[in-house]
């Protein structure tokens, strides 16, 4: 590269100047003006020039000035840097290499920043000389050389990992990889942290270069062991973390000595490397050696989790916990994480969601404390939001009470003999931070432990009960939070003893006048409402009252945390809500907030699942309110539809939409449609619904058709004359859209696909060819999710019912797959129409399931109560395979079975 001379005019340098100096003002206006005095500077080209050069010559200007110079710089080669002149984007590479070893920290970081950023935007293939130069650098005798060039290397490493090991660059890696472990003995710790964290970011993806030299590696890492410099000690520990997941094999030798290391590790003085020990605990739990490993270690580690479970100084005056009543302080708008809609998913058959291990959804936190750990028990649909950014993040306190949770779930009550001596101590302790922490606890170990548990709660859930009441906000928070872990239990138990008072208590704190308190009790209350379901119908008019009294109280987070309460209450006890006093209770603050919101509020989101869920609950109860949410819902599709329209036809004049407005329109209107069943046809025939739901369905953005195809089953089921027009239209993008890559679609479009077959009977024969042989395809997949399965099943019946010439002769090719999907779902409508599809192929091809006849009678025994029309379709097709094959035959046959089948198919069919 040919050496730029360019050279600042001194008037262009102070206008300049004097702008870096007033973007340091407090004052709004003047940010606002500076602002927009950079943006007209933008249009003159060498206004790039002038900031490189304050950043990298300016050395009369203070640093955070030079340093700001560059970050306005950085910005800009992020908005304009393909509009950059050719000589312009040289200068700036040039002086960035020239400086790299510039004297001040500050001004090397924000030389490293603006590196990785043109690389991120201008590509490494394109500035070729930057590798090899800062190899170079790395070897210079001059320190800051040295770490200019080892900062920027690492913010590279970050950002282009995947890149440095292409072909594309001949494999940098594998210089970089040898050249970075050279590093890791260098007098500076400075220097050995880089070259770690350099290596670091390429464990995971387990980068060939790496792995040829991972011995080299381990040696230098256990040499590091014991650094006395905490930043080096911390990435040691990640990088042990990594390998736990990526080279179990090379560490297993070194197994018992690594445990000892990060148990050492794990109580460091520094929080932040005690942090990434405590991470080892996690990611070893998921490990099949797990319990082989740990067993001798478990006395003396769990204590360690246990004390990094109490609140640190730091953590209590950052979370206000001196602070009690807050209830009447106004949030702060930056409190307020951004919430994101999870579209509708359909499942069949289903009681309720399977349970993800909770430390996988450790850092949601949505449903509680940002505080506390919140192992969330939810079900994937818990989108994260917490406040308090500096505990928003990931701190020791969470992760220990993760570990204990996972290993909870690994060695279950094994280690009560170990945590119940702590816990007696601290649940009883009069420092409310160590009761704190045994609350905590407590809660921590309740899925692993609950076995174990159980013969203790009589006495600890009353305990607890009273501990809602405590003094300490933060107390009462954890309380709520460790109860709702047990609702499965208190609901198991006769509602006197337990379900009653706690209900009461939790109610209290729905009310509290402290809001984390608030937010907590709302959490635990939805948990509790999801475990109890009907069984809270007694109690839903104290229920409630409560509920809508918060309305009044809350300020503006934990409104949208009351939402989720009262959807979930809705979910949970379903038509038992649609009674006149209880609506007259319940609309009127919804709706008030319904119309109070702006179409451009994101406040709707959680508001619109709320009512999806109340629609879906009060059936005709809902009607009252129908039209003017229905016509919202199709005004907020349209009005999404047409600015991205808009925004596609020309992106520098109109933003892109938030899609999440549509698809949580798209949602309610499923709600509505589920609730109010035909009495929407009205509205739906008399808007353009099915126009715009057309377009929906080919939106590129998969939550976008998720939701579609979700309305489009329910409007099938509620009103089809009038989705009957737009079939042909329909099922061609339905058939496109069966790719079990994009699980949630492809099983909303399957089960739109089976209501659509119920509705249309024959006329869906020429759509068959469309859709049948993907479908053979997904049910015949490995791994396919089980609720895809399902519906897949579900919907080839049903094809087989209003279409068995069609379908009948490719039975052998599903047959196996289709029983053994449904044999696990409970009785009911889509289940009964599968099944009737199945036995009328059978008798156009009955050679069809001659193979797996053993797995049909197995589905049909899974039937408890069929109807008797169903039933006798069984019955014929029993005795008429035990009549072909002789008796001889089919005792042979039926002898393979297993004695509960052989009894359940004698008793009630008499084979």
């Amino acid at each position: 590269m040919a050496v730029n001379l360019w050279q600042p005019e001194d008037g262009g340098l102070q206008q300049i100047l004097q702008l870096l100096r007033e973007s340091q003002s407090p004052d709004n206006a003047t940010q606002r003006a500076v602002q927009q005095k950079l943006e007209e500077l933008n249009k003159y080209p060498d206004f790039n020039n002038y900031l490189i050069f304050v950043l990298t010559k300016l050395t009369s200007e203070d640093e955070p000035t030079r340093s700001l110079s560059g970050l306005i710089l950085k910005n800009n080669i992020r908005a304009h840097y393909e509009k950059f002149p050719p000589e312009v984007t040289d200068f700036i590479k040039q002086e960035c290499l020239g400086s790299i070893g510039d004297p001040s920290p500050l001004i090397r970081a924000t030389i490293g920043i603006l590196v990785t950023t043109i690389v991120a935007k201008g590509s490494l293939e394109n500035w070729p000389g930057l590798l090899p130069s800062l190899c170079q650098n790395l070897d210079s005798e001059d320190y800051n050389v040295c770490e200019g060039a080892f900062g920027a290397l690492q913010k590279i490493c970050e950002d282009s990992a995947e890149v440095l090991d292409t072909e594309a660059l001949n494999r940098p890696l594998n210089i970089l990889i040898p050249k970075f472990l050279q590093f890791f003995k260098h007098n500076s710790a400075k220097i050995r942290s880089h070259a770690i964290a350099c290596v670091n970011q390429f464990i995971i993806s387990r980068s060939q270069a790496l792995m040829m030299h991972i011995d080299s590696f381990l040696e230098n890492l256990f040499f590091l062991s014991t650094d006395e410099d905490s930043e080096v000690r911390k990435n040691v520990c990640r990088a042990l973390v990594m390998l736990v997941e990526v080279r179990m094999d090379r560490l297993i030798p070194h197994i018992n000595n690594l445990v000892e290391y990060m148990l050492m590790r794990t109580q460091d003085p520094d929080q932040t490397v005690a942090l990434e020990a405590c991470e080892f605990w996690l990611s070893l739990a998921e490990q099949p050696i797990c319990k082989e490993v740990l067993t001798a270690h478990t006395d003396r580690l769990i204590p360690v989790l246990i004390h990094g479970m109490k609140y640190s100084e730091i953590d209590i005056i950052l979370l206000k916990g001196d602070v009690e009543d807050d209830e009447t302080i106004p949030d702060k708008e930056s409190d307020i994480k951004p919430r994101f809609h999870r579209s509708r998913t359909h499942s069949i058959g289903k009681s309720g969601e399977e349970r993800s291990p909770l430390a996988r959804q450790l850092n949601k936190m949505d449903k509680s404390l940002d505080s506390d750990i919140v192992l969330n028990e939810g079900d994937d649909e818990d989108d994260g939001s917490m406040d308090d950014d500096a505990l928003s993040d990931w701190n020791l306190r969470k992760c220990s009470a993760a570990a204990l949770d996972v290993l909870a779930n690994v060695f279950h009550d094994e280690i009560l003999p170990v945590v119940l001596p702590i816990l007696k101590e601290l649940l009883f302790h009069q420092e409310w931070e160590i009761k704190e922490s045994g609350i905590l606890v407590l809660g921590a170990i309740a899925e692993g432990c609950m076995n174990g548990m159980m013969v203790h709660l009589p006495e600890l859930i009353p305990y607890l009960i009273t501990c809602l009441s405590d003094k300490k906000a933060l107390v009462r928070s954890i309380t709520c939070w460790t109860l709702s872990r047990y609702a499965h239990w208190v609901v198991g138990q006769p509602h006197e003893l337990y379900l009653k008072p706690l209900m009461t208590e939790l109610l209290k704190r729905v009310l509290d006048a402290n809001k984390r308190v608030q937010e907590a009790a709302c959490s635990a209350f939805a948990t509790l409402e999801e475990e109890a379901c009907t069984e809270l119908v007694p109690y839903l008019g104290f229920i409630l009252e409560t509920l809508v009294y918060a309305f009044g109280k809350y300020q503006h987070k934990n409104l949208l945390i009351l939402y989720d309460a009262i959807g979930t209450l809705a979910d949970s006890v379903g038509h038992h809500l649609n009674k006149p006093e209880y609506i007259t209770l319940l609309m009127p603050p919804l709706i008030e907030k319904w119309n109070i919101l702006k179409d451009t509020d994101k406040d709707l989101f959680p508001l619109l699942e709320c009512l999806s869920s109340v629609a879906t609950a009060l059936q005709s109860g809902f009607l009252p309110y129908c039209e003017p949410v229905f016509r919202r819902c199709v005004s907020l599709i349209e009005q999404t539809l047409n600015q991205d329209f808009a925004h596609f036809s020309n992106p520098e004049q109109f933003e892109a939409p938030d899609k999440d407005f549509m698809i949580v329109a798209l949602d309610l209107l499923s709600g509505l449609a589920e609730g109010v069943e035909h009495h929407i046809e009205a509205l739906a025939s008399s808007s353009n619904l099915l126009k715009l739901l057309y377009q929906c369905m080919q939106d590129p953005m998969a939550e976008v058709r998720q939701s579609s195809f979700a309305l489009l089953g329910d409007l099938t089921k509620a009103c089809f004359p009038h989705v009957k027009p737009f079939i042909g239209e329909f099922m061609p993008v339905l058939g496109a859209n069966l790719n079990p890559e994009f699980i949630s679609v492809c099983n909303n479009a399957t089960w739109a696909i089976g209501e659509l077959s119920i509705k249309a009977g024959e006329d869906m024969k020429p759509y068959v060819p469309v859709v049948l042989s993907r479908l053979i395809v997904i049910i015949n997949r490995p791994n396919t999710p089980k609720t895809l399965l399902e519906n897949t099943a579900i919907t080839i019946g049903r094809l087989g019912l209003v279409c068995p010439q069609t379908v009948a002769p490719m039975l052998q090719q599903f047959i196996r797959q289709w029983c053994t999907s449904l044999r696990n779902i409970r009785d009911n409508e889509e289940k009964d129409s599968s099944f009737r599809g199945v036995c009328e192929m059978i008798n156009l091809n009955p050679n069809g399931v001659v193979q797996d006849f053993i797995f049909f009678c197995d589905a049909i025994a899974s039937w408890v109560s069929p109807k008797e029309d169903l039933k006798e379709m069984f019955f014929k097709i029993l005795h008429g395979f035990k009549n072909q094959v002789g008796d001889e035959n089919w005792t042979r046959f039926s002898d393979q079975f297993p004695p509960p089948l052989r009894e359940r198919l004698a008793q009630h069919y008499g084979v």
